[in-house]
């Protein structure tokens, strides 16, 4: 008589079943020009509404629930969850498709309890500081560049999921103060390059674009608003990385939207918590780092 296998019997041949069928994914996939448009088209549609929003209001994404359903975001908010969606760019009601190419909408709030605008911002401007920050996600962090509220900076991205990723990034990022309780920035990749082989002798990029397709384009969105007693922040990441193949997608499709979801919340989670590892000088208003702590 067969015994039936246990849960983790079940486990690891599920395991060995989703390597079998995702392994046509990690062939070489070329950016084709109709799906860089199609996503600049979402782009274009996702900044309009970001626009609207700003300009108009709700400022954080809570703001647009009924108002029972708010007020409950705001005590789950308050009591440390994090809230995250998913995002979808739509143009007369009807989504905006991207061809060949597989869009990654996410947006994400969180509350830092008796943090400022300053402290908050201060964090997320510490680029060199990233690779401590958002470990193991970033690797390596490096700011290039500082123009006044422009900064041009370079990371290294990690995830290691289905396959061990490993991303040279360059983005340039541009912050704007609204007010004096305010603020928002868009950071746009510039460069996204996969690496092979990572720490060995014959480690090596794969030409831009023309990698495996784990990620094409990141481009992300951030509003801080300090009220409450404490700062809110808000993050929306959109990315795009090659389509699923059909026949898989069934299968492959909900893990791909997992993925992107963690990050989100881990990132929030990392900047929540390095805010709170930040003092203030006595009588000087000046933030100092004391030392990144992973919570």
């Amino acid at each position: 008589m067969i015994k039936p296998r246990s849960n983790a019997g079940r486990a690891v041949l599920l395991s060995c079943w989703i390597v079998c069928l995702v392994a046509p994914l990690v062939k070489a996939a070329e950016l084709k020009k109709e799906t860089c448009a199609a996503f600049d088209h979402y782009i274009s549609a996702s900044e309009g509404r970001i626009n609207s929003e700003l300009h108009d209001g709700p400022f954080l994404f809570i703001d647009a629930l009924p108002e029972t359903r708010r007020a409950e975001a705001y005590r789950q908010l308050r009591d440390g969850k994090i809230l995250v969606k998913q995002m979808n760019a739509n143009e007369e009601g009807h989504p905006i498709e991207v061809t060949h190419g597989l869009v990654h909408d996410w947006i994400g709030v969180l509350f830092i309890p008796n943090a400022s605008l300053s402290e908050t911002l201060a964090v997320v401007q510490d680029y060199d500081n990233h690779q401590i920050i958002y470990k193991p996600e970033v690797r390596r962090s490096t700011l290039l560049n500082r123009d006044g509220d422009h900064f041009k900076v370079f990371f290294q991205l990690y995830k290691k999921s289905m396959a061990t990723v490993v991303i040279n990034a360059n983005f340039d990022i541009n912050f704007e103060r609204l007010g004096t309780h305010r603020a928002t920035s868009r950071s746009y990749s510039t460069r996204l390059a996969e690496v092979e082989k990572l720490g060995q002798a014959d480690e090596r990029e794969l030409p831009v674009d023309d990698g495996h397709g784990y990620l094409w384009r990141l481009y992300s969105y951030w509003r801080f608003e300090e009220k409450d007693g404490g700062v809110f922040l808000q993050f929306e990441s959109i990315g795009l990385s090659r389509a699923v193949p059909a026949v898989i997608g069934w299968l492959v499709n909900p893990l791909l939207k997992s993925i992107p979801r963690g990050t989100l919340s881990s990132l929030l989670g990392a900047t929540r918590a390095a805010v709170i590892s930040l003092r203030t000088k006595p009588n000087s208003g000046t933030v100092h780092p004391v030392r990144y702590i992973r919570r």
